[in-house]
């Protein structure tokens, strides 16, 4: 570190070496430095620059956080959910999950923080192989800690040429700290009473049925 005569303080010395300086907290440790190999400043968790970083800026001006709860989440295996019953829904593999927010198990997200996140999604019902089968009511619904969003519904329903029908919706929501927000889908029959299939993607090479969010603000 240098100090000129016009009082401008300088930390490295131009060669090609990583560069930072470390703020030693009680619990946590920051870092904000150079990452000279990438041509980045970053901000970050600890002592070792690169490690954990949290912001980054490149030479172009792009910003960008690494570790940002942002996620998309599809439906690859077959699920059954009942007529007029909001059924949660099975999103069951991931595209990305930056923070690892996203359970594709329980099929919910679980806030890391106390924020609002936008939350879209897409759901599908598959009745067979006709057509123009008729739906009094096909909704998503998000469910979440705080309380249940009902998304757009287009009310009644007239499946495609392949027996399939779809919904798409999204919100902004706010969530406290370790709540959590999953996908249900409210299906209604015109006639009868019979289970659904939902539509469902054979891999993520094609997406279909979906469930994506992220962290907007605080």
């Amino acid at each position: 570190m240098a100090l000129s005569k016009a009082g401008l303080v300088q930390i490295g010395t131009g060669v090609a070496a990583d560069t930072s300086i470390i703020f030693d907290g009680n619990a946590q440790d920051f870092h904000i430095g150079i990452d000279d190999s990438a041509d980045d400043l970053t901000i970050g968790l600890g002592t070792a620059l690169g490690t954990t970083s949290h912001i980054v800026i490149d030479e172009a001006g792009c910003v960008t956080k690494p570790l940002q709860p942002a996620f998309m989440a599809l439906a690859t295996g077959a699920q059954t959910v009942d007529h007029a019953s909001a059924d949660l829904i099975h999103y069951n593999a991931e595209i990305f999950d930056n923070n690892s927010d996203y359970n594709n198990s329980t099929y919910v997200f679980t806030a890391p923080v106390t924020g609002r996140y936008w939350f879209q999604c897409k759901v599908g019902v598959d009745l067979g192989s006709s057509e123009n089968t008729e739906l009094d009511h096909l909704g998503p619904q998000f469910n979440t800690s705080n309380r249940d969003y009902y998304l757009e519904s287009s009310g009644v329903v007239f499946t495609d040429d392949n027996d399939k029908g779809w919904a798409t919706s999204g919100c902004i929501v706010d969530m406290d700290a370790n709540d959590t927000c999953g996908v249900k889908a409210y299906i209604k029959r015109n006639s009868g009473t019979g289970t659904f299939d939902l539509a469902i993607d054979g891999s993520t090479s094609g997406v279909g049925t979906w469930f994506c969010g992220y962290l907007v603000c605080w």
